[in-house]
C-alpha cells in the first residue's frame, strides 16, 4: 500500500538532524543516544539549583522552577526504566553525543533568565498556579501516551487508534509541548520561546511528520487521519 509522502524539507532536515546527532565527527558508534539524554534530565536539578545559590534567588517563582523543571527529570527516567522509547537505544558517536548534549542545554536558557533577573521572580499567585497547572497535565498526557505507545507495539503491531490517541494523532508531543511551554511563561523573556520554535518545528515536526508516513501503510490510517486531530484536540 502507498505511504504518505514526506515533503521534501522535512527529509532535509531529518537528514541534518541525523547527521549531527548520530555521526557527528564519524567514528565509531559506542554511546546510547539516551546517555545524553538521561544526563541532561538529571543534571537540570542541580543546574537549576546552582542558579539559585549563585545568584541568591530564593523566591517563590525559582523554587516552583525548580520543582516542576527537577521533578519531570525524574519523571523521565522513571519512563525510560519502565517504558523506554526504543528509538533512544540508538548507538550514536562521541560528537553526535556531545552536540546532543549541548542542544538540549538550550532548555537551561529559561531557568537562568528566570533565576538571573530578580524582576522575573516576582509573579502572582494565579500565573504560577497556571504554569504548575499545565505542566501537571502536559506530564500526564506524556507519559500516558507514551506508556500506551509501548504496551500496545510490544503486543500488537498495529495503528494506535484509542485511549490518548482518540484525541490526537500525537499525544506524547502536545504533552512535551506543554511541559516546556510551562518554563518558557514562567522565565517571562521571548528567548525561550525561540528555542522552543527551534525544537518544536526541526525536531517535532519533522518527527512527527516521519512518523504519519510510516503509519499510513495501515489501511485504516485514512480514516484515522480525517477524525482525528494532528495534534490539539478539536483542531484539525
Amino acid at each position: 500500500m502507498a505511504t504518505q509522502t514526506i515533503p521534501r524539507w522535512v527529509l532535509i532536515v531529518n537528514k541534518f538532524n541525523v547527521l549531527f546527532s548520530q555521526d557527528l565527527l564519524g567514528g565509531k558508534k559506542f554511546i546510547k543516544l539516551a546517555w545524553s539524554i538521561n544526563s541532561h534530565k538529571v543534571l537540570t536539578a542541580f543546574v537549576v539549583f546552582a542558579l539559585m545559590l549563585f545568584y541568591d534567588n530564593f523566591s517563590t517563582a525559582a523554587f516552583v522552577y525548580l520543582a516542576l523543571h527537577g521533578s519531570y527529570g525524574l519523571c523521565w527516567l522513571f519512563k525510560h526504566f519502565t517504558f523506554p522509547d526504543f528509538k533512544w537505544e540508538t548507538k550514536v558517536t562521541l560528537g553526535g553525543a556531545i552536540f546532543t548534549f549541548i542542544l538540549l542545554a538550550t532548555y537551561w536558557i529559561a531557568p537562568f533568565l528566570l533565576i538571573s533577573r530578580p524582576e522575573a521572580s516576582v509573579v502572582p499567585d494565579w500565573f504560577l498556579a497556571f504554569c504548575i497547572a499545565l505542566h501537571t497535565l502536559g506530564v500526564v498526557i506524556m507519559l500516558s501516551a507514551d506508556c500506551q505507545k509501548h504496551f500496545s507495539l510490544k503486543y500488537h503491531k498495529a495503528l494506535i487508534t484509542e485511549g490518548v490517541f482518540r484525541y490526537s494523532r500525537h499525544p506524547n508531543y502536545l504533552g512535551e509541548m506543554m511541559i516546556y511551554s510551562s518554563y518558557a511563561l514562567l522565565a517571562q523573556h521571548w528567548l525561550p520561546w525561540i528555542v522552543l520554535a527551534y525544537w518544536w518545528l526541526s525536531v517535532f515536526l519533522v518527527n512527527m511528520l516521519m512518523a504519519e508516513s510510516s503509519l499510513s501503510r495501515y489501511p485504516e490510517w485514512i480514516s484515522y487521519k480525517k477524525k482525528i486531530s494532528f495534534l490539539i484536540p478539536g483542531i484539525i
